[in-house]
């Protein structure tokens, strides 16, 4: 991946947060959902196509190591998103020493082209928290 397509994907990541945070703004205009029982039964957990070693192969493939700066090899970040009703991918916000490493950790996920499997519970497509830890090696 080259710096133009660095550059698109970034675009596309501002893009996404400007959106998000202007759904945060316009909330009183949302309908609240309906209100969840005091203990959720969890059906089934959001689940990507292939497993969560899927996941982590696509997010390597997408991965721009070019825009990683760092002096050590070894970078961790621990990635936290919601997996949407429709298996979509938002909020994603990435947790780490190295700036730059989540900034693209956070790319690399809004760049994922396919939909999770939603989370069900109580029988119906539910928003889900996933953490997900990364850890790279860089040469």
């Amino acid at each position: 991946m080259d710096s133009v397509e660095n550059v698109a994907l970034i675009g596309a990541l501002l893009k996404v947060k400007n959106l998000e945070d202007l759904g945060r703004l316009q909330n009183n205009s949302i309908k609240p959902e309906k209100t969840a029982s005091p203990s959720p039964i969890i059906d089934k957990e959001a689940v990507f196509p292939g497993g969560i070693n899927a996941l982590r192969q696509e997010i390597a493939h997408i991965f721009y190591t070019e825009g990683v700066y760092t002096e050590t090899k070894t970078i961790k970040a621990n990635v936290a998103f919601i997996v949407e009703k429709d298996g979509s991918i938002s909020n994603v916000k990435a947790q780490g020493d190295n700036f730059t490493f989540n900034r693209q950790a956070e790319i690399a996920l809004y760049s994922i082209p396919e939909k999770f499997s939603p989370a069900i519970i109580n029988g119906d497509p539910a928003r889900f928290r996933f953490q997900l830890p990364l850890t790279m090696n860089l040469d």
